[in-house]
């Protein structure tokens, strides 16, 4: 019996991998290969389980996905997008939320099937819009800003839904407003109670775990901080998901968050995985054959329901067209927490299997379209708005800059794509630099870099950056593409310019140099020549003597410096640039300086920028206006803490 179980388990699994192999590579998310898997699974098929048989496993994998939540919960980040996150945020949910509930009470539904119907629909999908957005460098746009603040609101909307859904399973017919009340009470006192234990007690115990220096230990404590504190909700008539969502807040402040959020990632997405197959066993095939043109109904009315209505508050928040449109486009999806809604609902009998077997099948059919929907958005909103279809949706358009045919372009803003700009600017050299990390690009702008979205692989963008006026070139990162793509590109675009490439070491330079690079720089290599320069000057020997040694290396591609024993030894201690800007409401507009405690918050300031300007090294009685942006070196946590002080005091 046993051994048969664990055979259902294993076909289980692999039919799982199978299917998310199957659906990535036709670009679909994951969610939906497990919701095939739960399919194939349960009672339409093998019927190898019950939903209910795999739902106690399932139900820790929705608690783990709530304490990640409340790891990523950022206050000072929410501070400073409260306006959209409140504004735009919940009138998208209430909104949408209450139109779904008339419309449902109008089709007959009670009015517990219509608040779950309408929260089912009001939800988008965060995971796979956010993906998306970020690997198409949309997050700085105005409507990725704007998507971002919806779904951020969302997300939080789910903790009441949570705190929701016990009360409409009671036995009173009709919901009062004492019993609503009553259970926002016992939620906040079981926030306040959990703020003030996990205050005190939780940074204690994990700098206990901390020192013991035991990553078994830690994942361990992680595990049973967020079940506890689900335990303690649970115990007091509120969700598991609840609790874990709270504890995830108080540790996401803490300096282990990153650490805590590696480790609960692999428990996370596996159980997040049994929980959405557990979803995928709801589906019964016969009623979905049975009422197919209504769930494709209900599949356009919801996506078209849920843009008019973004659509509709944006334009009255006199957002421009192709913004309005392109958000809407990008938030008509139902969300991956509609489902946590639907079998919460499900487990308490508020819906009959028909109604949630269609919702399921919506929300199914809704994120298999979603990244089509989200990736031509901006597209859409183009040719809606009478414009062609461009590709600058790819990246920010390059305007043209000046220079007297000595201009620089540096592909790739890492550490040394960084150094070289320092340097080029101050010179005054004119110099233009491409990369592909949106958040580094957005940094870098909001500091008045001349950095700018863009794949240096594709033609169109390297001729925006002026690639045939360009004198010098510069690869700075490393790679199979600098190779086969980006250096034979480059060549061909611009065959009279110098290309130096920067590689980690000597290895491929010969291939490097045929492909059409005019110099190679092997960065320990040339690391190594640079300790010994120093190491022979205070020596005595000759300055003259040691530069001919040294270009007698470079000339014969650093003979002497091969045959070494390699090691690894990794240093995670660089302090880094980050720019902060001040809306109008943040804490030290209308202060000096001076009047901002830099030695305490151990970090360095090292300009001012204001209206296109850039004051570096500003005076301490400096006056901060709205709209300033300060720019500010030190490490990473450091930083973190900074910003927070700087917007929220």
């Amino acid at each position: 019996m046993e051994h048969s179980f664990l055979i259902k388990i294993l076909l289980m699994l692999v039919i799982a991998i199978v299917s998310i192999a199957l659906f990535r590579r036709a670009g679909l998310p994951a969610i939906l290969a497990y919701l095939v898997t739960g399919v194939i699974s349960g009672p339409s098929m093998f019927n190898w389980f019950s939903q209910q048989q795999i739902h106690s496993v399932a139900e820790l994998g929705v608690v783990l996905l709530m304490f990640s939540l409340g790891l990523e919960f950022s206050l000072p980040r929410l501070w400073a997008m409260r306006r959209t996150v409140f504004g735009l945020g919940s009138a998208q949910v209430f909104v949408t939320l209450v139109l779904t509930m008339c419309i449902s009470m109008l089709m007959g539904m009670d009015l517990n099937e219509a608040i779950v119907v309408g929260a089912v629909v009001a939800l988008s999908s965060t995971a796979i819009v956010l993906k998306l957005l970020n690997e198409r460098g949309w997050l700085r746009r105005r409507h990725g800003e704007l998507s971002v603040s919806v779904l951020l609101f969302q997300d939080l909307a789910v903790v009441p839904l949570l705190i929701l859904m016990p009360l409409l399973a009671s036995d009173s017919e009709v919901l009062s407003w004492h019993q609503i009340l009553w259970a926002i009470g016992e939620g906040l006192l079981a926030f306040i109670a959990l703020m003030a234990f996990g205050k005190w007690a939780l940074p204690k115990l994990f700098d206990e775990v901390a020192r013991s220096r035991s990553n078994e230990l830690f994942v361990l404590s992680t595990l049973v901080v967020a079940l506890v504190t689900g335990a303690f909700t649970q115990w007091i008539g509120l969700s598991m998901a609840l609790g874990a969502f709270m504890a995830g807040m108080l540790l996401g402040e803490s300096q282990y968050k990153r650490q805590l959020e590696a480790d609960i990632r692999p428990f996370r997405d596996l159980l997040m995985g049994l929980f959405f197959i557990s979803i995928g066993m709801l589906l019964d095939f016969s009623l979905v054959i049975t009422f197919w043109w209504q769930v494709l109904l209900l599949v356009v009315a919801v996506i078209l329901a849920k843009a008019l209505i973004v659509f509709g508050l944006l334009r009255a928040a006199k957002e421009s067209f192709r913004t309005s449109v392109s958000s809407a486009i990008s938030l008509a999806q139902v969300g991956e927490f509609s489902f946590v809604v639907l079998a919460l609902a499900v487990n308490y009998q508020l819906l009959e299997i028909t109604l949630s077997t269609k919702l399921v099948m919506v929300a199914v059919l809704s994120m298999a379209v979603a990244p089509w929907l989200v990736k031509h958005s901006v597209d859409i909103a183009c040719r809606l708005h009478g414009l062609k279809s461009s590709q600058q949706g790819e990246s920010e358009p390059i305007p043209t800059i000046e220079h007297a045919n000595d201009l620089v372009l540096i592909l790739g803003y890492g550490r040394v794509g960084q150094t070289i700009a320092r340097f080029m600017k101050i010179e005054a050299i004119p110099y233009l630099v491409l990369d592909l990390d949106p958040t580094r690009v957005s940094e870098a702008r909001r500091a008045g870099e001349p950095v700018y979205f863009g794949d240096v692989a594709k033609r169109a963008i390297l001729k925006q950056a002026q690639i045939k006026e360009a004198k010098l070139i510069v690869l700075t990162f490393d790679g199979a593409r600098v190779l086969e793509e980006v250096l034979p590109l480059c060549r061909q675009l611009a065959p009279e310019a110098k290309i130096l490439v920067r590689t980690r070491d000597d290895e491929g330079m010969e291939d490097l140099e045929t492909a059409g690079a005019s110099q190679v720089i092997p960065e320990s290599l040339e690391g190594s020549l640079m300790l010994v320069s120093q190491v022979m000057y205070q020596c005595g020997v000759p300055l003259n003597r040691i530069l001919k040694r040294l270009e007698y290396e470079r000339r014969n591609h650093y003979q002497y410096l091969h045959g070494f024993f390699s090691g690894e030894e990794t240093d995670f201690t660089l302090e880094l640039l980050h720019a902060v800007a001040l809306p109008k409401g943040a804490q030290v507009v209308g202060l000096t300086l001076a009047d901002i405690p830099w030695e305490k918050l151990r970090v360095e300031l090292r300009a001012v920028r204001r209206a296109g300007a850039e004051v570096e090294n500003p005076d301490l009685d400096w006056l901060i206006r709205p709209g300033d942006i300060l720019i500010i070196l030190g490490k990473p946590r450091r930083i973190e803490k900074a910003e927070q002080f700087l917007l929220q005091g």
